[in-house]
C-alpha cells in the first residue's frame, strides 16, 4: 500500500499546540472521528491500550501511533506537526514533534503491519522529515509526505 493511499491533504495539520501525549491522543481522536465516523472515546481508548504496550515514539522527533478500529472499512492515516515538542517515551528519548495517526480496521495482522512499515518506511527518510518539518502549509507537507514537488 501506498501512503497516498492512507492520507489525504486535509488530514494534514501542521501546528498542532498540546501540552504533553495524552492531549495529543485525545485530539487525535477527536480528529479522527470527525473523518471515520468512529467515537472518539472509542478511538482514544484503543490509543491509549497500545501505547501502555509501549511508546510508537519510533525516534528523530517521529511517533506513529497506531491501532485497530471496529467500524472501519480500510486503513487511513492523519500527519500532525507539532508547535512543540513533546515528550513521548520514544525508543531514542528525543521529543517527537511529527505525528503520523494510522488507524486499521480490525483485519489480519500481517495486512496492518504491512501497512505501518509502509509508512515507518517513509517517516524514516532523513529528506522527507526535513520537508515535513519546513513545508510552509499543509498542502506542502502532504506533497512532501507523499513525494510530490
Amino acid at each position: 500500500m501506498e501512503i497516498e493511499e492512507l492520507i489525504e491533504p486535509e488530514r494534514v495539520i501542521a501546528g498542532l499546540s498540546v501540552a504533553d501525549k495524552a492531549e495529543l491522543l485525545s485530539d487525535l481522536a477527536e480528529l479522527s472521528s470527525r473523518y471515520t465516523g468512529v467515537a472518539p472515546d472509542w478511538i482514544l481508548k484503543a490509543l491509549t491500550k497500545r501505547e501502555s504496550f509501549g511508546s510508537t515514539g519510533i525516534g528523530r522527533g517521529v511517533a506513529i501511533p497506531h491501532t485497530s478500529v471496529k467500524g472501519l472499512k480500510r486503513p487511513v492515516g492523519f500527519l500532525v506537526r507539532l508547535e512543540r515538542p513533546i515528550d513521548f517515551e520514544s525508543v531514542d528519548g528525543e521529543p517527537v514533534d511529527l505525528v503520523f495517526l494510522l488507524l486499521t480496521p480490525p483485519t489480519p495482522a500481517s495486512e496492518n503491519v504491512a501497512v505501518l512499515a509502509a509508512v515507518s518506511r517513509r517517516l524514516r527518510d532523513a529528506p522527507v522529515l526535513r520537508g515535513l518539518r519546513t513545508g510552509k502549509s499543509f498542502q506542502e507537507i502532504y506533497y512532501r509526505l507523499v513525494g510530490h514537488s
